[in-house]
């Protein structure tokens, strides 16, 4: 079964949106796999890397990026388990501070001896570390929304490692199975995210981030599933103190 035309036309305008500003997707080889990225504007030109936020993707910056001037390029990459990038292997977590590894790699995968940023939420949150490790590898950073990882009182952080260890255990588990997850219609994915984000997301834009994170279900032809990996909802945080977090920011 076709999709209905509203929905067909909420898609088509995301791709015709990337032909349009002459978006190019790229891939990454990495040990795990691969990182998916969009890059825009000129290839001889070392491009802003755009970091996206927890449970987003590339797509976070499609409206943005239109926007900003024509010679910068820009590389917006989907973090593993995010978008079309690579899960990490069944049995792991996601942590942030893993994502150290990623960016030196997309580097030496350009050849890149700095980097500039522009990033969104989580993504401001790694660069802000990257960049208090390696200074000297950092020309510009962009922050949207967040600036720096977030300190929580030690109760509630125990607690919540408490509460995400045992529900990553069944989410890895229902990975492994292999099963498709639960299948919504198009408006309902785009009721779901709109809802899920607190509504910080309209519901006007939420087809480009929808478009990196959803699949056509085998089931139920009419519908769709989410493909980020249900592992990501049980990310424990950032369990950074805030002496850490001074001595990172000097």
């Amino acid at each position: 079964m076709s999709d209905d035309p509203t929905t067909s036309s909420l898609i088509n305008r995301v791709e015709e949106h990337d032909s349009q500003h002459g978006v190019q997707e790229v891939r990454i080889k990495l040990p795990i796999g691969h990182i998916a990225g969009k890059w825009w504007g000129p290839r001889n030109v070392r491009p802003i890397l755009c970091l996206h936020g927890w449970q987003d993707n590339a797509g976070t910056f499609d409206t943005l990026i239109p926007l900003l001037p024509k010679n910068v390029s820009f590389l917006a990459i989907d973090f593993p388990g995010h978008g079309y990038s690579s899960r990490i292997p069944d049995g792991l977590t996601y942590q942030t501070i893993s994502s150290i590894n990623l960016l030196l790699a997309i580097m030496t995968e350009y050849g890149w001896k700095k980097v500039s940023f522009m990033s969104h939420s989580m993504g401001s949150v790694l660069h802000f570390v990257f960049a208090a490790i390696f200074p000297d590898k950092v020309d510009l950073i962009v922050s949207l929304d967040s600036l720096k990882p977030q300190v929580l009182p030690v109760e509630f952080m125990i607690a919540r490692l408490a509460d995400s260890f045992p529900q990553f255990m069944i989410a890895d588990a229902r990975n492994q199975q292999k099963s498709e997850p639960p299948a919504y219609t198009y408006d309902e994915m785009i009721e779901r995210l709109h809802e899920g984000t607190f509504q910080s997301i309209s519901k006007e834009t939420c087809p480009y981030l929808l478009h990196r994170n959803i699949r056509k279900s085998a089931k139920y032809p009419e519908k769709y599933f989410f493909t980020r990996d249900s592992r990501l909802k049980h990310h424990a945080g950032h369990p950074f103190s805030h002496q850490l977090i001074m001595e990172f920011a000097t």
